[in-house]
């Protein structure tokens, strides 16, 4: 029967809009019937207590896998300061000495030298220094004819304790002052005389330490000679160094000992190391 609708005009027709109808009232009771989907409330951060605040990382602590940059990179470090000096330094030396004062009128210059010393450095410009030194007093001819000896040997130690200033120019170039008390200790001896014990003493014998109210002694002891001179020195170097804590130095030194009336006077040049 329906198939006999179906050949109806017009039939068809209808039939497509019942169906349309049903199907759009379909999808809106659909729609009315679906849950609207819901949109979440912005949740409101809790206060957190002293146990749930997270502790900051410190600034200076390295993270794994991360490189710290040194602090003199980023300028906030200061590099230490390389200290150039040491708290004990040694020298030695040689050279040899000039005359001056009465010495020079028995001694001829050029007597060689020895020298050899301990400083006590405090800081890179002050310090303490203790030296020994050796110096050959050769006799001029004049004063063996006053000696009437063919040949005589004159020596004299001294030991020197002095403040010493260091003064740096450069990193290579440097010079110190320095300056104390002195002690001498001056002796010789005459190959052999022909003068006369007992005779009136001339002023190589005053100096040479070995008249004895006026004359020689009787006993022939002027043949020999030793003495104690205290005095003074001060002198003043230039440094050079060759390598870390090792200078190469030049010093002229004045040195003056007395005893009595008897002086001791020299002008020793020195050449040496330092480290």
């Amino acid at each position: 029967m329906i198939r006999r609708f179906a050949t109806v005009p017009g039939f068809r027709v209808v039939l497509a809009l019942i169906l349309a109808t049903t199907l759009a009232g379909a999808t809106r009771l659909h729609a009315q019937q679906a849950p609207a989907p819901q949109t979440p409330a912005p949740q409101t951060p809790a206060p957190a207590t002293d146990q749930q605040q997270p502790v900051p990382a410190k600034p200076d602590s390295p993270q794994p896998g991360s490189q710290q940059t040194p602090l003199e990179e980023i300028g906030l470090g200061r590099k230490p300061k390389v200290k150039n000096w040491t708290n004990w330094s040694f020298n030695a030396g040689t050279g040899a000495s000039l005359t001056s004062g009465t010495t020079e009128k028995f001694v001829r210059g050029g007597g060689g030298i020895v020298a050899a010393g301990v400083a006590r450095n405090y800081s890179e410009y002050f310090g303490f220094r203790l030296d020994f030194q050796w110096d050959n007093l050769p006799l001029r001819d004049s004063a063996l004819l006053l000696a009437q000896a063919p040949g005589a040997t004159s020596h004299v130690y001294s030991l020197h304790l002095d403040p010493i200033i260091n003064l740096p120019f450069s990193k290579t170039w440097g010079g110190y002052v320095l300056a104390g008390p002195s002690y001498f200790y001056r002796s010789g001896k005459l190959d052999s005389t022909t003068a006369i014990p007992g005779t009136a003493c001339n002023s190589f014998y005053g100096w040479w330490g070995s008249c004895f109210a006026g004359s020689l002694p009787l006993s022939g002891d002027f043949l020999k000679t030793h003495q104690n001179d205290h005095g003074e020195n001060f002198g003043l170097g230039m440094t050079y160094k060759i390598r870390p804590h090792m200078d190469v130095y030049a010093e002229f030194r004045y040195f003056h000992g007395k005893s009595g009336v008897n002086t001791t006077d020299l002008r020793p040049i020195t050449v040496g190391v330092r480290w």
